[in-house]
């Protein structure tokens, strides 16, 4: 008799207990009544006492009570173990997100028929947060000397304005514990062989696809593919081979491509023999045995803060080209160089076409889910005495409530003032010129920077993430037909608030307020280095002087971005790529924490 595939039912679900829980309902929950207030979404009472708020549901038959200090920015800073929740007649009610989610429903505007994803992915993000909580190993103290990728995996917080952002809808609890980046499971990739009328294989012109095989696989287990292809009767010479995700391959591609697998347009070959991580973005691989290799980038169709993170194989031609473009710009601007300001380029695509979708329209899902990318890593870049990390960990608090950025710039021995000025030196300086020398810009949030420090300082930084969210303002900008996508044309009012909201408002906002709570940096002085760091570079590039009044980043408001309601109106697709500003969200206005201050002549 066969014997039943029979996994315990309790599997995967050793944090789902009451401590845990009750502690993630009330982090998020912190969250939830920071940031929709923050966006106007919700708004709470100050109290007589001035420091504490009531907020009470529209059925006016609970209140929430908690402690706030406003910040700059309209930035609710709430300790999380002042909130309760409590009945008319004053009992205490347990915290609940997913209930408070339910109450608050028409505040959020939320469309009743994206209701229930929307909590699906506040439940995911409920159970990623309790998972990591009781899985959580290393102190602020111990990730001060922690290397890249025990850093990479330590961050709690995800993305810090959205609240749905660990949701990875299409992960069962099984596919948490291998794939999840908070899992940390080690990963080998499935490699496939593609036919290449359905495959395009593209790439930086110093990378060809014989030597990006000769250094992703070993000289075995490529004469093994090979093998796999010749059983098959085919000729090698018609495929390319690349990588996807496991949990890809078993359930999307070998079912919506049964057609290509049955007919020998795709053909699995097996597992590589390289160990991976995946990584905060869920779908890009770093390579454990052998970190100067390339991160591997795959498609994955699983919704996660509302996109589905597939890849598409049209965009995936061009990819290389932008890269070139983008890089070239970079290392040929003397400024830049001098900041040590570098990209980790994107420097070779494997796209495959479903022509059986294709007909449908190739922005479908089902026209995504196909294609890899292979991007530099940041560890074949560094010298001996430097070592590198996520920004993200810039506003990574431990279980302890620690902040890691308190501990580094103990460790540096510099004082706080210092340490945040050689940050910004080596990160918003080199944003300014990009803006007004290149009129161009990135996604600069902390997960898309790898910051390179040498003695705990921060020395410069890497951008990734470039080809599919850099833009490019100039239409005179000499882009070649494949690069012709990252050009956007952006109303002029916009254009300064992708400084101002995507640097100030959805970064800075939190790491200020962070180093102000913990007492290393008042929220005034650090506000005043991101001042002095725009009239430094202003005043030492006076050629852009006209684009600096027509860009004003001091002016006394300026628009706010509100990220959650753009997730509420859509959480299953927040942008259209194609044209992202159609879709932003801007509610209401805030005051510029970055004032005027006079410059020398």
């Amino acid at each position: 008799m066969k014997t039943a595939y029979t996994p315990s039912p309790t599997a995967s679900l050793q944090h789902i207990k009451p401590e845990y829980w009750e502690k993630a309902n009330r982090i998020l929950l912190r969250k939830a009544l920071s940031e929709f207030a923050h966006e106007l979404l919700i708004h709470p009472e100050q109290n007589i006492n001035k420091t504490s708020y009531s907020l009470v549901t529209p059925a006016e038959n609970v209140v929430y009570h908690f402690s706030a200090k406003l910040q700059a920015m309209n930035h609710w800073s709430i300790p999380v173990e002042s909130i309760s929740k409590k009945d008319l007649e004053g009992k205490n009610i347990p915290l609940n997100l997913f209930d408070f989610i339910v109450e608050f429903k028409d505040q959020l505007g939320i469309n009743e028929i994206l209701l229930p994803t929307y909590l699906e992915e506040i439940n995911s993000t409920l159970y990623a947060t309790a998972y990591k909580l009781a899985n959580s190993k290393f102190t602020s103290e111990d990730l001060v000397s922690a290397d890249y990728q025990a850093i990479e995996h330590a961050m709690t917080e995800g993305h810090p304005c959205f609240l749905a952002n660990s949701g990875k809808n299409g992960f069962n609890t099984l596919d948490f514990e291998n794939y999840s980046p908070e899992a940390d499971a080690p990963i080998q990739l499935i490699w496939l062989g593609g036919h290449k009328s359905r495959a395009t294989f593209s790439a930086i012109e110093s990378i060809s696809y014989e030597k990006l095989i000769g250094q992703e696989l070993d000289v075995e287990t490529f004469r093994n593919f090979q093998e796999q292809i010749l059983e098959k009767g085919m000729n090698v010479e018609d495929y390319f081979m690349f990588p996807v995700h496991p949990w890809q391959w078993f359930n999307k591609l070998s079912l919506i491509f049964a057609d290509d697998i049955a007919n020998g347009y795709l053909i699995p070959l097996g597992y590589g023999k390289d160990i991976y991580s995946a990584q905060q973005s869920i779908r890009t691989f770093f390579n454990l045995s052998k970190p100067k290799n390339f991160y591997a980038k795959t498609a994955l169709s699983v919704i996660n803060m509302g996109f589905m993170r597939g890849l598409s194989p049209y965009y995936m031609e061009s990819t290389p080209s932008i890269t070139k473009w983008v890089a070239d710009a970079v290392e040929n601007d003397s400024y830049l160089q001098s900041k040590g300001f570098s990209l980790l380029g994107e420097v070779a695509t494997l796209g495959y076409r479903n022509l059986l979708f294709e007909p449908l329209g190739r922005a479908i899902p089902h026209n995504k889910m196909l294609a890899t990318l292979w991007r530099e890593s940041p560890i074949s870049k560094l010298k001996d005495s430097e070592k590198c990390m996520t920004m993200a960990a810039l506003l990574h608090v431990d279980a302890n409530g620690e902040p890691l950025v308190k501990k580094l710039i103990e460790a540096s021995g510099q004082n706080p003032i210092n340490w945040i000025t050689s940050y910004l030196n080596a990160y918003l300086a080199p944003l300014l010129h990009c803006f007004y020398a290149h009129e161009m810009v990135f996604m600069p949030h902390g997960e898309n920077l790898i910051l390179v420090l040498e003695n705990h300082s921060v020395k410069y930084v890497f951008m990734k993430d470039i080809t599919e969210e850099v833009m490019v303002f100039n239409p005179k900008a000499p882009l070649c037909e494949k690069s012709n996508r990252i050009h956007i044309e952006m109303p002029e009012k916009l254009k300064p608030l992708c400084i101002q909201n995507d640097v100030f408002q959805h970064f800075f906002r939190f790491l200020s307020s962070i180093l102000d709570e913990h007492h290393v940096l008042s929220e005034d002085l650090f506000w005043e280095a991101v001042s002095d760091c725009i009239a430094t570079y202003q005043n030492e590039h006076p050629e852009y002087q006209e684009l600096y009044e027509r860009y004003d980043l001091f002016t006394e408001t300026f628009d706010s971005c509100c990220l959650n309601r753009l997730q509420l109106k859509n959480n299953k697709q927040m942008l259209d790529l194609a044209s992202p500003t159609d879709s932003l969200q801007f509610v209401g206005q805030l005051k510029n924490p970055v004032q005027k201050i006079e410059t020398l002549v």
